[in-house]
């Protein structure tokens, strides 16, 4: 349960913030908060990250569909026990289910983070793919942690190998 509360944060946060910035200002328009660094910048998507697939809406709503249901599925399933698991899969929900609906409702994402990291005018983005991007790397640490336990379990604390 706390993990689809969780998720449902981030789609409310997703949502309120992409709210604002259609209803506050037009497309394109940007406003600094941190000069040669941060930005929010009104701006949409039809594609996927950095734009690539513009306009192939049915694939998303397939894909989409298919990655809520293994996340649902993983979170019932392996996350037991597992705390840091369940918590990145709840990102990864949110993020997901935060730009599905912009695509069901709008037929397009909304994006407004803009930022330049270290001169990189990296592309626009939103608070549900910052979610996707937090989820994978507590995934990737969850992983490592599996992986590290898993060793110290089969070498044992003195370094040799128990079969």
């Amino acid at each position: 349960m706390l993990y689809y509360l969780i998720a449902l944060f981030v789609i409310l946060l997703d949502q309120i913030t992409k709210w604002l910035i259609v209803n506050n200002m037009h497309q394109g328009e940007s406003i600094t908060i941190i000069n040669n660094i941060l930005y929010i910048t009104s701006h949409r998507n039809r594609g996927a990250a950095w734009g690539i697939l513009q306009g192939q809406m049915w694939l998303f709503y397939v894909i989409t569909i298919i990655v809520i249901a293994a996340i649902m599925y993983y979170i019932h399933k392996a996350a037991k026990g597992k705390w840091l698991l369940g918590v990145s899969l709840a990102f990864m929900l949110g993020g997901a289910i935060g730009n599905f609906i912009d695509r069901l409702m709008r037929k397009e994402v909304v994006d407004f983070i803009h930022t330049y990291i270290f001169g990189y005018n990296f592309p626009v983005f939103n608070i549900a793919d910052s979610a996707l991007v937090i989820g994978v790397i507590l995934l990737m640490i969850q992983m490592l942690k599996d992986e590290r336990e898993t060793k110290e379990k089969s070498y044992g604390e003195n370094g040799t190998h128990h079969s």
